[in-house]
């Protein structure tokens, strides 16, 4: 059956434009209600069904072919890969923080970490948990009510702690080879999570630093603390290191995975922790738990293929590059564009999945390295979700303070976001290569284009 193809249409855009308005439109509505947490109590993969319906009602062609085209889309190599990966990051996730792989890092880290060094320790653990979980989010919530009882203690301000606490979970959501974003950013750009992760690590491992010194200077305690010991188990974090340099040397990222639910697994049961039904149900919540980004990854797939096909996305494309005069403007389009779908959906890893066929189209027009544009896809994204007052990270962390924290008043406080934005403005005006990228140019023929 011959496929919908059209010339460039702008029109095809509109199934699109009201997937995004009906997802902000409802969730502006619910947070004026009254709901803090309104871009989150209407679900993404709702919004995505109005704009398939509207496609098929707008564009040209038979019944028979749209619903083919939506299927293919749906369907794609690319989004199959992700959404595999979510789930298995998701067993993996749920799975060692029932081992006690959570509890672990956490004490590990308030052990040895000096007491007058409070905040850019409690940095450093949301760093490394949240590098190692992969989510900002499920890090807010395992840290946040030991960050609001540290700056009780302390005398820290409670907001500089709140803030410390959600740029140390944004490290890891833009870093971490299980985190959504970043499999969205790579599996989109058509790159390896290594080589995206080592050209990402060089623009947010300067931020992060800076962001400790600010905070050895200013965030010193003004109550003394005394030193502390608390319970934990070098074997239980053992997975999360597995996971992080099994990755970073390049293994398969399903071995890596599943390598990970093992071991958390049979750590869990030699500690008497689980039963073996017990771990294959916490691996299946693990399943649910990433549910609605799996069906929200496919269902835009699907869309964005109807889209692509009536001509929208190669409008939109031609319209973007009128406005670019070369690599510099490509990539602070790119940046643009990523933050502004972030800021419409209050969803990075939404953000990314629309953004990412645009990006991809800009990257073969201005010659931009695939992992590069990978880099600044997840980057960008976690930049604007970290500073947004209706983003779930700020909100959650907000609520730990029981109203003595607002996500407004957090802005002056989020030094992770800000410096990690700095850095990647200055890399696009002052532009570097290493490592990967200088080592192995990219192969532009080679690459497999757009579909």
């Amino acid at each position: 059956m011959e496929k919908l193809k059209f010339k460039p249409n702008g029109r095809a855009l509109i199934p699109f434009a009201i997937f995004v308005v009906v997802y902000l439109g409802i969730g502006i509505t619910l947070v004026a209600g009254g709901d803090p947490m309104g871009f989150y109590g209407f679900k993404g993969p709702i919004a995505v069904i109005v704009g398939i319906i509207v496609a098929f009602i707008m564009l040209k062609g038979s019944l028979d072919e749209k619903f083919d085209v939506l299927i293919k889309g749906c369907g794609d190599s690319n989004i199959i890969t992700m959404c595999i990966i979510y789930i298995l990051a998701g067993a993996f996730s749920v799975v060692s923080k029932q081992m006690g792989g959570v509890e672990s890092t956490i004490n590990l880290g308030l052990t040895f970490i000096p007491p007058h060094f409070v905040a850019a320790g409690l940095f450093i653990i949301c760093c490394f948990l949240s590098l190692a979980m992969g989510t900002s989010v499920g890090t807010i919530a395992a840290v946040g009510p030991i960050a609001v009882g540290l700056a009780e203690k302390s005398g820290v301000p409670m907001s500089l702690m709140i803030g410390t606490l959600i740029g140390g979970a944004m490290f890891g959501d833009n870093l971490s080879i299980i985190s959504d974003t970043t499999i969205a950013a790579t599996k989109t750009q058509g790159v390896d999570m290594r080589d995206k992760f080592r050209v990402n690590l060089v623009l947010a491992a300067p931020a992060a630093l800076i962001t400790v010194v600010l905070l050895l200077i200013f965030g010193r305690p003004t109550i003394q603390i005394p030193a502390q010991s608390f319970d934990y188990s070098v074997i239980k974090v053992v997975p999360y290191i597995f996971v992080l340099v099994a990755a970073l040397l390049g293994v398969n990222v399903f071995v890596v995975l599943i390598g990970g639910i093992i071991l958390s697994g049979v750590i869990g049961m030699s500690y008497g922790i689980f039963g073996a039904l017990q771990w294959t149900n916490h691996m299946y919540d693990g399943f649910n738990g990433m549910f609605e980004i799996f069906l929200l990854s496919m269902l835009t797939g699907g869309l964005a293929a109807m889209v692509t096909e009536a001509g929208g996305m190669e409008w939109l494309v031609i319209k973007i590059k009128k406005m670019i005069k070369g690599k510099k403007s490509a990539e602070v389009g790119i940046g643009a564009l990523t933050m502004l779908t972030d800021a419409a959906t209050a969803n990075n890893t939404v953000a990314i999945i629309i953004a990412g066929p645009i990006v991809k189209e800009l990257c073969q027009e201005f010659k931009i390295d695939p992992r590069r544009a990978a880099s600044l896809l997840d980057a960008f994204s976690c930049v604007m979700q970290g500073i947004i007052p209706y983003g779930a990270q700020l909100l959650i962390a907000c609520k730990f303070t029981n109203g003595a924290v607002s996500p407004v008043s957090l802005f002056p406080f989020l030094w992770y976001p800000f410096f990690l934005c700095a850095a990647l403005v200055v890399s696009i005006f002052i532009p570097f290569n290493i490592g990967v990228i200088k080592n192995n140019p990219w192969n532009f023929e080679k690459w497999e284009p757009t579909k």
